[in-house]
């Protein structure tokens, strides 16, 4: 059997992609290691466009039940509940691989796979995840409106972090690892100038302190001092790890191992493959941006398919 279209991932891109083909009627196989992506571990989510609040375990069934709902008798979609590890060329077509062993072919390939979050690796950092310590400013900055929070990493997502948690927290410290920033000079001077914010460079954190949720961060400075700062959250943004190692050299990648893509229609440089989501090189990562994205990859899928 050869699938109009594969696409790969269960998040918000791959769930918005599977609805988008099924209402195409395009034969189109979604294959799921994780319904939700990155939001599945997230205890509420404020930023869902339609919904107020709902935990990311709860985004993650919608998703599923959406999806669902398109398959069955008479329907052009199918799931397979299975995990990728390969994807190729087939003469004309595209083979997909999983490590369960099944084989899938397809005229068409949407990846939406999604990155993970690098995590903090200091003692109780893994115990206190989501009760303090956060990957995401848009999602649960406001939860810490009028408390000491820090930001940990010194690129411009962590510079962009700290300027949204400076509208909500009562002062914002940045601990960096090295003695200068990765972010845009600009973006640095900027964020610094506001009198809530503060930066130290040279650091090693060490621990995270806190019974049932996060009551303060200690770190290690380059002399040597070891210091124990108070803070309500610690919002980590120390880079992403995307989920493209399945199909390292067939589409063409940037130096973080990020899909590019032409941002007007998702398409990769490899023909018949379009990506879409946080694996790709796009410059913002939120469920809102990679549900449009993986939308837009359709309409071009679907033309690409029927017009070209």
């Amino acid at each position: 059997m050869t699938y109009d279209l594969i696409i790969i991932g269960g998040g918000p891109a791959g769930a918005s992609a599977a609805v988008y083909a099924a209402r195409k009627r395009l034969h189109t196989l979604l294959i799921v290691s994780e319904w939700g992506g990155q939001s599945n571990v997230s205890e509420q989510i404020y930023n869902w466009i339609g919904t107020p609040s709902l935990s990311g375990m709860d985004l993650a069934e919608n998703f599923k039940k959406h999806v669902l709902a398109n398959t069955g008798e008479g329907q052009t979609l199918e799931v397979k509940e299975e995990k990728v590890n390969s994807l190729a060329k087939a003469d004309n077509l595209f083979k997909v691989k999983t490590e369960e062993g099944s084989e899938f072919l397809a005229k068409t390939i949407l990846i939406a796979s999604g990155s993970s979050r690098r995590k903090l690796e200091a003692k109780n950092a893994d115990r206190l995840e989501n009760k303090g310590i956060t990957y995401c400013a848009s999602c649960d900055g406001p939860l810490f409106a009028d408390m000491d929070v820090a930001v940990i990493g010194g690129g411009n997502a962590g510079f962009e972090t700290a300027a949204q948690l400076l509208a909500y927290a009562k002062s914002v410290t940045l601990l960096h690892r090295s003695d200068s920033f990765r972010a845009d000079e600009i973006t640095v001077e900027k964020v610094l100038k506001n009198p809530k914010m503060k930066a130290i460079k040279n650091v090693e954190i060490l621990e995270v302190k806190g019974d049932k949720f996060v009551e303060g961060i200690v770190y290690k400075t380059q002399d040597g001092q070891t210091i124990e700062l108070p803070v309500s959250g610690i919002f980590v943004e120390i880079g992403q790890i995307p989920n493209t190692a399945f199909v390292k050299g067939l589409v063409p990648m940037d130096e973080y191992n990020r899909i590019k893509i032409d941002s007007l229609t998702q398409k990769t440089q490899t023909p018949g493959i379009w990506a879409a989501g946080d694996c790709t090189d796009v410059l913002y990562h939120q469920n809102n941006i990679a549900a449009g994205d993986a939308v837009q990859a359709l309409e071009d899928i679907y033309l690409a398919i029927h017009t070209k």
